[in-house]
Parts: structure tokens; C-alpha cells; sequence
């Protein structure tokens, strides 16, 4: 797999390079999301926190992350986390 990362900056200026998990559209939603944790973060075990945004790949000349607004958006990140996790472990 392809190591792609993002550098994410708080409202602060403080930057995280992130590396991405996996991106997707939701055709019902019409938006793109994407799936990230920050680089280094894993603990002992080798978890790590996850964080996800959807994001405008037009906006600005770099893209733009935004936060995910609903419940319903929640729901649908959760279950392709969880598609996810499935495929990683087969």
C-alpha cells in the first residue's frame, strides 16, 4: 500500500502530519471524506486514534478539511471503518 499523508493544521497553526487511511465519496451525501490518524501516534499495541473530515479537493489551492456535521454522516463513517478494519484483517 501507498503511504499517503496530509499535514493538518489547528486553528492554533500547530501542524500534525497525518497519514491517510483510505478516502471515499458518499454519493448520497454527495461529499468526499477522508479517514487519518496522526503519524507516530500508534501506542504499545499499535493503535491509534482515528479521525475523519470531509474534505473539498477544489477549495483554495491545497483542498479543504471540514467537520463532519451529522449523525447520519457519523453512522456512514463508522460502518466504512468498519469495512475497513474487515479487509485489513482477511
Amino acid at each position: 500500500m501507498d503511504t499517503q499523508n496530509i499535514t493538518i493544521v489547528d486553528e492554533n497553526g500547530n501542524e500534525t502530519l497525518c497519514e491517510i487511511l483510505f478516502t471515499f465519496e458518499s454519493e448520497e451525501l454527495k461529499k468526499s471524506y477522508v479517514i487519518y490518524y496522526p503519524v507516530g501516534s500508534e501506542d504499545e499495541d499499535g493503535n491509534v486514534e482515528i479521525f475523519a473530515s470531509s474534505y473539498d479537493p477544489n477549495a483554495g489551492n491545497e483542498g479543504s478539511l471540514d467537520a463532519i456535521e451529522t449523525d447520519a454522516e457519523w453512522d456512514m463513517i463508522e460502518e466504512m471503518i468498519a469495512a475497513f478494519d474487515n479487509d485489513e484483517e482477511q
